[in-house]
């Protein structure tokens, strides 16, 4: 039985197809004396390229299930990030793929929502995930990277007003992403990380760093060490051929 009984309200057809592992909740006429309906169900959002996936997502995302008592996180796989060069990026059906193979737990789905939205900006897709989709409780998950230029992203300050937001430790930025403009323009709502569980009850503006055991890995170095090994490659085989003329 899938972990997310209570996902997805029924979408337009025109713009979101439900996933096969969505249950559509039935509405039902509340019986006199009946008991308060159940919480609503929290679910990160992990927005990225993930170009490619690894376990260095994984990790943050299964701290992230444990530190703030989520019940879910979506590993939303942007079609392509405006701050990022298209040069380099890999096509959008093998990202998606990498990533659903890479999430490897029943709670962590790897999701083309942002591309079924039509959405190119990640303020966008929150409105319109926040508008279709009222039973579920969000919390905007990204690294402190990204925490360190958000103001570079289109309607960040509107992001913030949205919905509770985690940034996770990344390595070399966690003084960075405290001196950054956004963290510097909301400090008053920071909360500490102690309370951090409660993070997804508290009304925007309201948002967190998590300090955690950090991993090395990144998409870019993966990147660079597959470019590595091809060339080696091409390398051999060159020396190979000339090796044969000798």
């Amino acid at each position: 039985m899938p972990v997310c009984s209570h996902a997805f309200l029924l979408f337009s057809r025109r713009e979101m197809s439900v996933p096969r592992w969505v249950k559509i909740p039935q509405r039902r006429p509340a019986a006199a004396g009946a008991l308060p309906s159940p919480r609503r169900r929290v679910v990160g959002l992990l927005g990225g390229s993930f170009n490619p996936a690894h376990d260095g997502h994984r990790h943050i995302s299964l701290m992230a299930l444990k530190r703030l008592g989520l019940d879910e996180i979506w590993w939303m796989v942007s079609p392509q990030n405006p701050l990022k060069p298209a040069a380099g990026m890999a096509p959008f059906a093998k990202r998606l793929a990498g990533a659903q193979a890479a999430a490897r737990h029943p709670r962590i789905k790897a999701t083309d929502i942002e591309t079924r939205l039509g959405s190119s900006y990640t303020a966008e897709t929150l409105v319109r995930l926040a508008r279709r989709l009222p039973r579920l409780k969000f919390v905007w998950l990204m690294g402190a990277d990204n925490l360190a230029d958000f103001d570079r992203w289109r309607a960040w300050e509107e992001i913030f007003a949205l919905m509770p937001i985690a940034v996770l430790d990344r390595p070399g930025f966690r003084l960075k992403a405290r001196a950054g403009k956004a963290a510097q323009r909301f400090a008053a709502y920071q909360v500490d990380e102690s309370d951090a569980r409660g993070l997804a009850t508290l009304a925007p503006p309201a948002w967190t760093i998590l300090t955690h055991r950090l991993s090395g890995l990144s998409s870019s170095e993966l990147r660079a060490w597959k470019a590595k090994g091809k060339q080696a490659k091409g390398k051999d085989k060159k020396t190979t051929k000339k090796s044969k003329r000798d």
